[in-house]
């Protein structure tokens, strides 16, 4: 004889965890993990032996903040964000003429105030909001439009 198919009766409560752990914070210790892979970037790019990988992570780490802030966790004005544009790309160019991927004084300064802010946000923004602004990125690099995805509303 046939047997039945086990079906979980819990899908209610394991929705209800999951609904929950959207609305906290990420772990600390994960939280911790990323700000400091931020301020290690930084770091090797303030003393010139950063790379390209470096500029990239500061470039999702400019962009995640700007999504986080939009979506109400954290500040950032545009003028900061267009200087932090300015900055990397300018390590972007010299990186690639020279080999050298260094960002100058002023840089490493506003992405100091960046850095410290994505550390704020991925310490009190729920993971709804991290991973929100994490698709949105995914979307922005795969050069997809980059729209806001729309939350149900109960």
């Amino acid at each position: 004889m046939a047997q039945p198919i086990p079906f979980s009766r819990n899908t209610g409560a394991a929705r209800a965890r999951h609904d929950k752990a959207m609305l906290l914070p990420i772990a600390r210790k994960i939280a911790d993990d990323l700000a400091l892979r931020v301020h290690l970037t930084l770091d090797a790019l303030r003393r010139g032996v950063g790379s390209t990988s470096d500029a990239q992570t500061l470039t999702q780490v400019m962009l995640l903040t700007g999504f986080l802030a939009e979506s109400g966790f954290g500040s950032v004005t545009g003028e900061q964000l267009g200087a932090a544009e300015g900055a990397v790309s300018a390590v972007f160019d010299i990186g690639r003429e020279t080999g050298e991927w260094k960002l100058d004084s002023a840089g490493v300064a506003i992405f100091a105030e960046i850095a410290t802010n994505y550390d704020r946000q991925l310490h009190s923004a729920p993971l709804w909001a991290i991973t929100d602004a994490s698709e949105r990125l995914d979307r922005f690099t795969a050069g997809m439009p980059n729209q806001t995805p729309m939350r149900k509303r109960a």
